[in-house]
């Protein structure tokens, strides 16, 4: 089945920036994801949000979610990335705490799991998720990461406020050239 879908990218110019979309077309047997608002943001990174299955993303992009120390991934979408990148040993052999973010390798991608919190019956801090992310920050510039698809993180289960977090995106990114995709899922009515 052909697909068509809408990438959208920031053009750096002498007289400014420049948003420009273009539309795609693709060969898969699953939907595409719709781009829903693209926000250009200073410096060469971006933040872009998508409508549809985080897990259809490219082979090659990053993914990112937010677990608990204990790696007791038994809700929300976290259930999903255990399904499909297993990994609980290697990730509890890292012994990483609250506020550091561990880190998977599987095929072409590296899996991040920020840990904000110790338990999974705890809720995180905004603090906790900002160091979890310079943390991810840090081995994406390590390792020349430079595209990260993510839920909204945090604010499942988990419920801080994405506004905030958002902010925080912008704040712990805006200095690389990493473009952050966000995944939400579509509305489905009853």
């Amino acid at each position: 089945m052909r697909q068509n879908a809408h990438v959208c990218e920031t053009e750096k110019h002498s007289e400014g920036e420049q948003l420009t979309c273009k539309t795609m077309s693709s060969l898969s047997e699953e939907s595409t994801s719709s781009v829903d608002t693209f926000k250009p943001a200073d410096g060469g990174w971006s933040l872009r949000y998508v409508t549809g299955d985080l897990f259809s993303c490219h082979e090659d992009e990053a993914l990112a979610h937010c677990i608990s120390q204990d790696c007791n991934m038994g809700a929300g979408i976290a259930v999903t990335f255990n399904k499909t990148f297993g990994g609980v040993a290697e990730l509890k052999e890292q012994k990483k705490e609250p506020g550091q973010c561990a880190v998977l390798k599987r095929h072409k991608r590296f899996v991040y799991y920020l840990i904000t919190k110790k338990k999974y019956s705890h809720k995180p801090t905004y603090d906790c998720l900002r160091q979890s992310l310079e943390d991810m920050k840090a081995h994406c510039l390590q390792n020349r990461v430079t595209s990260i698809s993510m839920p909204r993180i945090g604010c499942g289960l988990d419920r801080l406020h994405w506004d905030k977090v958002e902010e925080m995106l912008k704040q712990v990114f805006q200095t690389t050239d990493i473009s952050i995709t966000v995944y939400i899922l579509p509305f489905k009515p009853k």
